[in-house]
């Protein structure tokens, strides 16, 4: 049953149905090798006409061709592009953004140096931009090109501790064809030794809580097993704690949905990402799912522990390159 304070997709008013009439036209850039191939591929399976490293000035011919309308289409458009120039993708963005008859959107591919250097040096591919240079020199002078389209970017994906996986989790949440305009939540522990994740809207510190790690008997268990539940949930501060961020989460969520964003995704961490965070993110889940609200749920750490094997980087889907195991940190 749909909660009253978190609309459904009825009833949202004219925005939601407008943009449903539009033509939705997908434009990807970003960094090479932050996962681009990757990215038009996932929307193809979604269900996009697929076009890749097309002409800046044969954008608006392809999209009157296409009839967005009819089927959905998504552009890959970087520095490998012919004519390609920020200033010019800028001008076409704002063209086509002036269309009444579309609904535009641009996502940006971001990751971080050193991860982009290690996806050219296992694939030994040369950056596009690198020439007589070396890869850094690159890869610095492609992000300087286009930073000004990230500024202007409506989606952007740091793909840096993601996998293929993930890429596509986070697409679809936002660009799948059957999604109305309710709210899709995506919900995920981690560890903060490991790093915040970058795609995350709202971050929640854990740390507070009653930590499993330090009592021999849980400390191989996971937030999943009862035993290590009820310690956290017997954490004197854990009912006011909860009833809280629901508190917090109630009139926010409603708000979100107003605005048309349609995927959300909350983070909760704590040292190891084994315990007290995976058992926040599963009740929080629960929680979302009785206001209505669609949601996955993840454990990052729990993850790359071996309940699902690590694919290669989004960068990476040619090279077969798997991310190396992590090993137990404190929970």
């Amino acid at each position: 049953m749909t909660s009253p304070d978190v609309p459904s997709s009825e009833g949202l008013g004219d925005s939601a149905a407008t943009a449903a009439s539009r033509g939705r036209v997908v434009l990807v850039t970003g960094l090479s090798g932050a996962g681009m191939s990757v990215a038009l591929k996932a929307l193809e399976d979604l269900g996009y006409e697929a076009v890749d490293n097309l002409r800046l000035s044969l954008v608006p011919a392809l999209i009157r061709q296409a009839d967005p309308k009819r089927r959905p289409l998504a552009l890959v458009i970087d520095s490998r592009t012919r004519d390609f120039s920020a200033q010019n993708f800028l001008d076409e963005l704002e063209e086509l953004r002036g269309d009444g008859d579309l609904d535009v959107s641009l996502v940006f591919l971001d990751c971080g140096d050193e991860v982009l250097q290690r996806r050219f040096t296992e694939t030994r591919r040369r950056h596009p931009l690198a020439e007589d240079r070396t890869v850094p020199d690159g890869i610095q002078r492609e992000r300087a090109l286009l930073f000004p389209l990230k500024e202007e970017a409506d989606v952007t994906i740091d793909t840096t501790q993601l996998s293929i996986h993930d890429l596509r989790r986070i697409l679809s949440g936002h660009f799948r064809r059957d999604a109305q305009a309710a709210l899709q939540v995506f919900v995920t522990s981690f560890s903060f030794r490991q790093g915040l994740p970058r795609e995350a809207d709202l971050v929640f510190d854990v740390r507070f809580l009653t930590n499993p790690h330090y009592d021999p008997e849980l400390r191989p268990l996971t937030g999943l097993h009862p035993a290590v539940a009820a310690r956290v949930e017997g954490d004197a501060d854990y009912p006011a704690f909860f009833r809280n961020l629901t508190e917090l989460l109630r009139p926010l969520l409603p708000r979100y949905n107003q605005e048309g964003k349609s995927y959300l995704t909350i983070a909760i961490g704590c040292t190891g990402g084994k315990h007290r965070s995976v058992f926040v993110a599963e009740r929080l889940a629960g929680w979302l799912k009785e206001q209505g609200l669609r949601v996955n749920l993840s454990h990052r750490e729990l993850e790359r522990l071996g309940l699902r094997i690590a694919g290669a980087g989004p960068g990476n889907q040619q090279s077969g390159h798997q991310a190396p195991h992590q090993a137990p940190h404190q929970g």
